[in-house]
């Protein structure tokens, strides 16, 4: 007989499969397949990335973005897979995959989606620098995907609401938990399901599925991978950084999550007050 936790997974991987997670595009499945050989042909793999002029294109914008702060710019595609390795470059290309899939301006609430979950990614760049021993590529992707639930739904759901960055929700109810009575499913759920479709790292997958889950990750907290706690905690400190600039107030999830991600992160609330104003600095500098 199925216990009640293995009836609502049941139940909610069913509602996954009737919202319509967009399909792992066929270029990331024979990237994926060449680099997991015993010798990756990098001439091939820049021909198959090179071969959707959208992609490449959009490939060689950000690798030459300050972001990955190269001496030297990259011309082509095989030369950007030289200059950054081929990690990094599986990484890359899942996250301008995911923008394709999504793509912006069908909607008012995607385009802020994006241009929020854009902001946050370019605060966390520059968060992570003050952290040693963290995969920045990783961090990255984990943020484009923490939310990405969010898009699925809005197509599913006519009347979902997505709660982006802001200081307006407030309660001991997680936004999850809300969505659970509502919709009888999560945005966690579905981008965990959505990002194991496109084979990312486990370590990614279990960060997306648990972003919410504060109390878990306290308690319960070593059996989740170090990398995935660092990507909820990073990216929570990014994000309350991004709704202090905006609005003045402290975040809503940062009022949830603090406790969690501070002690991950190893300092107190005063030393990213501290590193805030550097950033913030940073960004001031960068739109100039």
């Amino acid at each position: 007989m199925e216990t009640y936790l293995e009836v609502l997974n049941r139940e909610a991987e069913q509602i996954v499969k009737d919202i319509g997670i967009p399909p792992c595009p066929m270029i990331l499945t024979k990237l994926m397949q060449e680099m997991r050989g015993d010798e990756p042909d990098f001439a091939k793999l820049g021909k198959l990335i090179g071969g959707d002029v959208s992609l490449a294109a959009s490939m060689l914008k950000t690798v030459n973005s300050p972001f990955y702060g190269l001496s030297s710019k990259a011309t082509s595609v095989p030369q950007a897979i030289a200059l950054l390795g081929l990690r990094h470059v599986a990484e890359l290309v899942t996250r301008l995959l995911l923008r394709q899939a999504f793509p912006g301006g069908t909607s008012e609430l995607m385009d802020e989606f994006w241009d929020t979950s854009s902001r946050i990614a370019q605060i966390s760049a520059l968060l992570v620098r003050h952290f040693k021993h963290v995969n920045r590529d990783a961090l990255q992707t984990f943020g484009l995907f923490r939310d990405c639930g969010m898009l699925a739904m809005m197509q599913k759901f006519k009347n979902y609401e997505p709660v982006f960055a802001d200081a307006e929700r407030r309660g001991d109810a997680s936004v999850t938990a809300r969505e659970d009575l509502r919709y009888a499913v999560n945005h966690a759920w579905v981008g965990y399901q959505m990002a194991k479709t496109w084979l990312l790292p486990d370590g990614v997958c279990l960060a997306v599925l648990s972003h919410h889950d504060y109390t878990e990750l306290q308690t319960n907290g070593a059996a989740i991978p170090i990398e995935s706690l660092q990507h909820i905690a990073l990216t929570l400190a990014a994000e309350s950084i991004f709704v202090k600039q905006e609005l003045g107030v402290t975040s809503a999830e940062w009022d949830l999550g603090s406790a969690f991600a501070l002690h991950q992160m190893g300092i107190t609330q005063a030393d990213l007050d501290e590193i805030a104003v550097t950033i913030t600095s940073e960004l001031a500098a960068q739109q100039h």
